[in-house]
């Protein structure tokens, strides 16, 4: 099998082993503009829309790609000699299935100036976002929109020439409203609590700064849905790049390969029409955060209960860390008996059948994810997805134990060893501060604690202190595996 390069002339030559679209991509009209055009974007929200069109459904709502960061340009030039389509594999370990996606029909160049040209063109009316959860300018002390800024302090002061996401949403909705053009919907999918709460306050907040008529009119005039979305997503290597090539007899310059497990669950606040995705399995309902609460706290925080203690103790791969049986031990004992406790009941789910395809999808061979991508960033993760659970459990008057032992495990690990005395390198932006303060807890364990942009009132908490004292001890004294073992008895 000769490979082939992917382009739209190429589609009817490909194996039969790979799905095409179905639909005419030459008849399709934009409708979505997306920000952040990365793997998870194009393995879900992409997928989705590529779905709905295979049904003959909404081909005025295809997808326009768009950046303004530097690093948007090399996604860009990857896509655009493919003729923006993209090759998605799913990692189902009893066999691997590839389709060519082809909702995106554009990507707008890398300049700011023209994706607000293009976000103020009347058939957009869906401005999406996948720009990180590291994205939306949020104070680290008060959860709230960060005013100071050096990014939003220059979009206040040059605001013909803004240099954020929000910047240039801001003047896309400036000029719609100035021609007469209906607002577009502002749809986050990025992996955030309220995530459309968050950029609202984003949007609002850069606005008041810049005028307070024009805050007042986004303020009663955009729409901000929450979503909760999940897909697991690992980065494309050449890894990735050579199976595509081999088993699908595809030359791709971005492919895609992910999980065959996608959800997308959304608030029904689209004032200018939506997509019909309901007809491909998205769920539109009144309330996102119970699912949302359900994803975070189940799987995120499952996410962080085996990333630490399978670094300490070696392993790599996730799914080889699930492979043993006290990491998956741990992770089943700290879900039933203090994390699935403290998740509301949400309607059709039962959380134990969740929980059992969270561990599935977290021993599928064939994604590859990786512990090291589970530990980054901790210092932003923790305090979404453990430190809440451990606040509520303790004015309830529960035990902590076990998420006591997940927080010790974090701090062992920001010491920069493993159990074998390896180096761990550690992606954190406060990597510096994380290893100073714990490295002094070996010997003083409230030394970690008392971080309070991490921690807050949590680190004076007297029970929860004293919970991951001895749970700390026990893996400088002990190792991971004895202690995990302790815990699991």
């Amino acid at each position: 099998m000769t490979p082939i390069k992917l382009n739209e002339s190429a589609l009817q030559s490909l194996p039969e082993n790979v799905a095409v679209p179905t639909y005419d991509r030459s008849a399709l009209k934009a409708g979505i503009l997306h920000i952040g055009v990365g793997n998870f974007h194009r393995a879900h929200q992409a997928v989705y829309l590529h779905e709905l069109f295979s049904l003959g459904e909404d081909h005025d709502w295809a997808l326009v790609g768009a950046g303004i960061k530097p690093y948007d340009v090399a996604m860009r030039e990857r896509l655009q000699q493919q003729d923006w389509l993209t090759t998605v594999v799913e990692l189902d370990p009893n066999g691997f299935t590839a389709k060519v996606c082809g909702s995106m029909i554009d990507f707008v160049d890398i300049d700011r100036q023209a994706v607000i040209e293009r976000l103020s063109s009347p058939e957009i009316r869906i401005i999406s976002l996948t720009i990180t959860e590291g994205g939306y300018f949020l104070d680290e002390r008060t959860g709230g929109f960060d005013h100071n800024h050096p990014e939003i302090v220059h979009d206040v002061q040059h605001p013909e020439a803004p240099e954020t996401v929000f910047g240039v949403l801001i003047a896309a909705i400036q000029k719609r409203r100035d021609n007469g053009v209906a607002p577009f919907t502002v749809m986050s999918c990025d992996n955030l609590p309220e995530n459309g709460v968050i950029a609202r306050q984003a949007v609002l907040g850069l606005a008041m700064d810049l005028s307070p008529q024009l805050h007042g009119w986004i303020e009663g005039n955009v729409s901000f849905p929450n979503s909760m979305v999940d897909c697991i997503t690992p980065a494309t290597s050449d890894r990735e790049r050579l199976m595509v090539k081999e088993q699908f007899g595809i030359i791709d310059a971005a492919p895609v390969a992910c999980e065959p497990f996608r959800q997308w669950v959304m608030e029904d606040k689209f004032p200018n029409g939506r997509p019909a995705l309901e007809k491909v399995g998205v769920q539109f309902v009144s309330e996102v955060a119970p699912y949302e609460l359900m994803k975070l706290r189940i799987l995120n925080g499952g996410h962080a209960a085996i990333a630490y203690p399978s670094a300490l103790m070696g392993h790599h791969f996730v799914h080889d860390a699930m492979a043993d049986p006290l990491v998956d031990g741990f992770l089943a004992k700290l879900e039933t008996s203090e994390i699935i406790p403290t998740v509301p009941s949400v309607p059709g789910v039962d959380f134990m059948v969740y929980l059992a395809k969270v561990r599935e999808r977290f021993s599928n061979t064939a994604v590859g994810d990786t512990i090291p991508r589970l530990c980054l960033d901790g210092s932003n993760r923790q305090p979404k997805f453990i430190l809440p659970t451990i606040m509520e459990r303790l004015a309830a008057g529960k035990n902590v134990d076990g998420l006591a032992l997940e927080v010790a495990l974090w701090c062992r690990y920001c010491a920069g060893t493993d159990d074998a005395g390896n180096a761990i390198d550690i992606v954190d932006e406060k990597v510096a501060r994380l290893t100073e303060h714990a490295l002094r807890a070996k010997d003083n364990p409230a030394a970690f604690l008392e971080m309070a942009d991490i921690f807050g009132p949590l680190g004076e908490n007297a029970i929860f202190a004293a919970a991951f004292s001895q749970a700390l001890n026990s893996l400088w004294s002990k190792g991971t595996k004895a202690t995990l073992q302790a815990y699991l008895a």
